[in-house]
């Protein structure tokens, strides 16, 4: 076979192996991931939907789970695209990185007629907090050698344990803050901000297990950095044409 139409046919069904991929993509339940009429649906899914089409990477699904097990799916399987993580130097060998999504901060919340002394960091260590198995924040206060952590499978959960006042403290975003306060019917009002987590706070991307093909994540990189230079990846975030 000449050397020309066997660099073609290489190409032909190296471009088949790929686009016959299957990739599953999970998240968690936030402002950006949510399902609606049985649809996983919001601006971070859209970005990611547009992604994978536009890297032709069209037989994927997207699905729902506790961040744990997301993560966990994320660190063993083949073919699987985790978003909206935080890249972090401890994850940093741990996923294919694709591209970042959004920029987030952290801020520590209490209860309006809880109150606390909180003027630092330190200072926080004498409470409870609550947190997501396997999360960033989890990760963060634990290396900063904070003891009094109480894990919850769901952030909708953390939540409700702060209003039972089983926790003195959750670390959240702002948008995370109103949307549980929508969910759980919480005049957000009665919520106070008391100390912002700044080492915390980070980039969200989306990014690849490690058993996935090198191809396909480059695929992914170059379709998402096209998407995000025409500013269609701002534009879906912030819900507007």
């Amino acid at each position: 076979m000449p050397h020309r139409v066997l660099l073609f046919w290489m190409l032909i069904v190296g471009t088949a192996a790929v686009q016959a991929q299957t990739i599953e993509a999970v998240t968690e339940t936030t402002p950006y991931t949510y399902v609606a009429n049985g649809k996983v649906v919001g601006t971070a899914t859209e970005v990611v939907e547009q992604t994978l089409q536009r890297a032709g990477l069209t037989d994927y699904s997207v699905h729902l789970y506790p961040w744990a097990r997301a993560y966990d799916m994320a660190l063993k399987e083949a073919n699987v695209l985790i978003f909206l993580i935080a890249r972090t130097p401890a994850r940093e060998r741990q996923f294919q990185w694709a591209g970042e999504i959004m920029k987030i901060q952290y801020h520590l919340y209490r209860l309006k007629s809880h109150p606390l002394d909180i003027g630092t960091l330190e200072a926080a260590k004498a409470y409870t907090i609550g947190v997501m198995r396997d999360d960033v924040r989890q990760q963060y206060l634990r290396s900063k050698g904070f003891e009094r952590l109480v894990v919850s499978a769901q952030s909708l959960d953390n939540f409700r344990k702060l209003l039972r006042s089983q926790v003195d403290l959750v670390p959240l975003t702002t948008d995370d803050a109103v949307s549980l306060c929508q969910q759980t019917g919480f005049d957000c009002a009665n919520l106070v901000r008391v100390l912002t987590l700044d080492e915390a706070s980070t980039g969200l991307y989306m990014a690849y297990s490690l058993q996935t093909p090198l191809d396909v994540v480059h695929r992914t990189q170059a379709a998402f950095d096209q998407l995000k230079s025409q500013g269609q990846v701002q534009r879906t975030m912030e819900g507007t044409p």
